[in-house]
């Protein structure tokens, strides 16, 4: 019964509590059902279209979905297990369907077109406008001027490309936990971190072992590769991880994922020629800031040239401080960051475990929503009794300075197993004006810490702590909008190339001693981090910054050629591309049995496809803008009213770069970023 179905009942926040995995193909059907039923009724009996009595009930029956289909995508990813598996699959295939269907609906392409060009579409406001032409463009992408049969074919491909992306990801996750090392003896684990040992040795104890057991989960596989002391188990953990999920390793061909690889790419090559678009990567820029593949290629290949010679010379110091105290000629793939953490403290006098004594994880929060107060004016309060999907989630509500609710995000910290690995914030709920009332949005944002064990404090380390500033600034994107209408409210409508635009800019909070002090207090005396320590953590800060971004520069390459010149599975191989990206890019020799390219779900299971040049394209944004707080003083309140009217609350509703010359009143110059990371002076 639909009233009995949680999923189908009318909802200010998600009955985590009682869905089940038999609710929810009940309830996509009944929804997908209903939506046909109504867009039939209003093509039939809708004469002269307005935007009140036609597209604003397309938005409610595309919002509708959204919110029945949100809860079951997000317990996928957080609370995985077989039964939710086969169902979730099996509705992902029945949205696909639904998708394409509507995307290649003339009738309703006409309706669009033909108010297209009515006098009513000019008199709308440029949102509504906006929406109208983004939806034109999707129903281009979609098929909608193909013929009945290579419509059928687009179809199918985008039903295939939905079940191979959603493969890819759980063979990712169950390749990642199904490795485990069980060690016995204490003079292995030197060098790692006690925290580490503490959750090792738990772990060990939930699966009935004594001793002590490591996963490849972030919060084992981290700390071991820079810490410790053991060569062997560096080698034997970065051998399982950078073989995950393929044809080699430690559980080789069990989830490969290398014929998944190539599908996906002829799919996906299939579908841009279907469309008139010679490769993928043309068709990806339809929806992005950049116009054409040369744009791209161009601005990476720039960053590339500014920063290599650095990144060598970094490596190179590297490998003449390995051979004078460690008498190491050859350094392996399993060495680098333990003998870059090594040169790092002995360089600055610091490491990550002596920072993190200053970020209790609550400690941090608190910081967060405190600095977040300070940019925007906004409170930020925990609601209770909230149903969730784990007891370590935590709900909070977003307050204006009027003490109205602007938005609420599920915040879920902790890693645990049927959690897929690595951060993110997604949508729960979307903006939008129903009648006279605001839907209020909300989000998940997500990590992947250390959970906290004997009553002990989780401590973050630096770099946790940008991953959740980070999400927190994409959680802020969606939440803090201030447009009504859900397809280009918060992040939606919003180019990929510039949606990363608030989340980096929030790390450079990270960075600031007066954002710092708000919450960076030694755990057990209180103390706020010295002066001296935080000059130390700064001047480290540029440390192999030139070889981080030639790594980054390196996916962004091989993720846009894959795109580009990919042409068919007997005339192209992945590998020997990534080889000759390496070949070009890379300043550290990759061993042969490295197979990356297999756990790379950002192109292969996310939404980075071609689009991965997203990051730094992005960060070229975030660094330019952050650099006005840095002349007009990084909590100036004007500066931080601007950044949120001009960026965060318009949402998709005009384009970036509009609003980016609005904001900073010129265009972006890439030198910021060069300077922020310490490539330049």
């Amino acid at each position: 019964m639909k009233n009995e179905n949680p999923l189908l009942q009318k909802y200010v926040l998600p009955p985590f509590n009682k869905i089940q995995a038999q609710h929810i193909e009940l309830a996509i059907d009944q929804t997908l059902k209903e939506n046909r039923e109504g867009l039939e009724n209003l093509l039939e009996n809708t004469e002269n279209y307005t935007w009140e009595n036609f597209f604003q009930k397309i938005e409610d029956m595309e919002d509708r979905l959204q919110k029945v289909w949100s809860p079951v995508n997000h317990l996928h990813s957080v609370a995985d297990n077989q039964e939710l598996r086969i169902i979730y699959n099996s509705c992902l295939i029945k949205i696909s369907n639904y998708s394409t269907e509507i995307g290649q609906n003339i009738n309703l392409f006409k309706a669009y077109d033909s108010f297209s060009k009515d006098f009513l579409f000019k008199n709308l406001p440029i949102t509504q406008q906006k929406i109208i032409n983004n939806a034109i463009r999707d129903f281009r992408l979609s098929g909608i001027n193909l013929d009945k049969k290579s419509k059928n074919i687009y179809k199918k491909i985008q039903t295939k490309l939905s079940e191979l992306q959603t493969k890819f990801e759980e063979n990712l996750l169950d390749a990642t936990h199904a490795w485990k090392k069980h060690i016995t003896n204490k003079n292995d684990l030197a060098g790692i971190p006690k925290s580490v040992i503490t959750l090792a040795a738990e772990t060990a104890k939930r699966n009935n072992k004594k001793g002590w057991l490591f996963t490849l989960e972030a919060p084992f596989y981290i700390p071991v590769m820079k810490y410790a002391e053991n060569a062997t188990l560096r080698k034997e953990m970065y051998w399982a991880y950078s073989t995950r999920s393929s044809e080699v390793g430690p559980n080789a061909r069990k989830w490969d994922n290398t014929k998944i690889m190539y599908d996906i790419l002829e799919y996906r090559t299939k579908k841009a020629k279907l469309l008139g678009f010679e490769n993928y990567a043309e068709y990806s820029l339809e929806t992005k800031m950049a116009k054409t593949p040369d744009e791209v290629i161009n601005f990476l290949t720039n960053l590339l040239d500014c920063t290599k010679k650095y990144a060598i010379n970094e490596f190179e110091e590297l490998k003449k401080f390995t051979r004078e105290v460690f008498d190491i000629d050859h350094l392996e793939a399993s060495d680098i960051a333990y003998y870059s953490e090594k040169l790092k403290q002995k360089k600055f006098s610091i490491s990550q475990e002596e920072i993190r004594r200053y970020f209790p994880v609550k400690q941090v929060i608190d910081g967060l929503f405190a600095i977040t107060k300070k940019l925007y004016g906004v409170d930020i309060k925990k609601r209770n009794r909230i149903q969730t999907w784990n007891d370590d989630v935590e709900f909070f509500d977003i307050f204006d300075s009027k003490g109205i609710i602007r938005g609420s995000f599920y915040l879920d910290l902790f890693s645990r197993q049927h959690k897929r690995g690595g951060a993110w914030m997604d949508e729960c709920i979307i903006r939008k004006k129903i009648n006279s009332k605001i839907q209020n949005p909300v989000a998940y944002l997500t990590c992947n810490f250390t959970p906290p064990i004997n009553n002990n404090p989780t401590l973050l380390t630096h770099d946790e702590i940008i991953t959740l500033f980070h999400e927190f600034g994409h959680g802020l994107h969606h939440m803090m909008t201030k447009i009504d209408f859900s397809s280009i409210s918060g992040i939606n409508g919003v180019p990929w190339d510039a949606v990363e635009l608030p989340s980096q800019f929030m790390e450079n909070f990270c960075w600031e001693k007066k954002a710092l002090d708000l919450f960076a207090r030694d755990f057990e005396t209180g103390k706020k981090m010295s002066n001296n320590l935080f000059k130390r953590m700064t001047k480290a800060r540029s440390y192999q910054a030139a070889m981080k971004m030639v790594r980054q520069l390196e996916f962004a390459i091989f993720d846009f050629r894959l795109h580009l010149e990919y042409v068919s599975k007997k005339e192209f191989k992945i590998q020997k591309l990534l080889d000759d990206v390496r070949e070009r890019v890379a300043v550290v020799e990759t061993p042969e049995f490295n197979r990356f390219q297999h756990s790379f779900s950002h192109i292969f299971a996310g939404g980075y496809a071609a689009g991965y040049y997203s990051y730094k394209w992005a960060e070229v944004l975030s660094a330019d803008a952050f650099s006005k707080f840095k002349e007009k003083g990084i909590f100036n309140k004007t500066t931080g009213n601007e950044f949120l009217k001009t960026i965060l609350e318009k949402g998709g509703s005009c384009e970036p770069m509009e609003m980016f010359i609005k904001f900073r009143g010129r265009e972006p110059s890439i030198e910021p970023l060069l300077r922020h990371t310490g490539i330049i002076n």
